[in-house]
């Protein structure tokens, strides 16, 4: 069992270690949510909340768990967590649940909750396993972050819904960019930002 370590089990998915931009998961929600940046907050927040806490509850429960029905024990916890997530949105946040559609469902099958679950939480304690889950999360959530920031501010004009881009700016002729709006933008995003870290990160370029 490895001790905890908050910088390598928070920090490290975050940056060094994100898994977007490092080992490549969680890819089709992050193309397919980011044209606004609510809806992209959102479903980052949603994915914090289920890999934490999915991974805190198979933490507990991990001495417990027959090895041959682990899979379906994993599935039933993941998909308990996001249930609460969206019932939740669809109580509060109505409007964001039906933007999102069923993009929220699909956190049970998202690579990152089920892959820290089997390497990370069936093999550490509680609390370090809540740590890599949120840390995961928070890293997935910045990319989907950053990418929505983008896409709306320049396809859109707005952030958040709100105009930001000022009239007298499209009075001059300024005209936004469609094609930020569309699916393949997010992938040339994303591409973006992982050029960019491996250019500064050196030890992620493939030798």
């Amino acid at each position: 069992m490895a001790n905890f370590d908050f910088k390598e089990t928070f920090l490290n998915p975050i940056f060094k270690g994100n898994p977007i931009s490092v080992l490549v998961l969680g890819i089709c929600s992050s193309l397919a949510v980011t044209v606004q940046l609510k809806g992209a907050f959102v479903m980052g927040l949603s994915v914090i909340i289920v890999t934490g806490l999915s991974s805190l509850v198979c933490s507990l429960l991990r001495n417990t768990i027959p090895n041959r029905i682990r899979i379906i024990v994993q599935l039933v916890i993941v998909a308990m967590m996001v249930i609460l997530v969206d019932q939740v949105l669809k109580a509060y946040a109505y409007s964001v649940s039906k933007t999102l559609s069923v993009y929220i469902g699909l956190i049970i099958t998202n690579c990152i909750v089920m892959g820290r679950i089997e390497a990370y939480a069936l093999g550490n304690k509680p609390f370090a396993s809540l740590m890599d889950g949120l840390g995961n999360g928070v890293g997935y959530a910045m990319i989907l972050v950053i990418v929505a920031f983008f896409r709306e501010l320049l396809g859109s004009g707005t952030l958040f819904g709100f105009q930001v881009i000022p009239q007298a700016v499209y009075d001059f002729g300024y005209v936004n960019n469609g094609l930020m709006i569309l699916p393949p933008m997010a992938l040339i995003l994303l591409g973006c930002i992982i050029w960019i870290q491996r250019s500064i990160q050196k030890d992620l370029q493939e030798k």
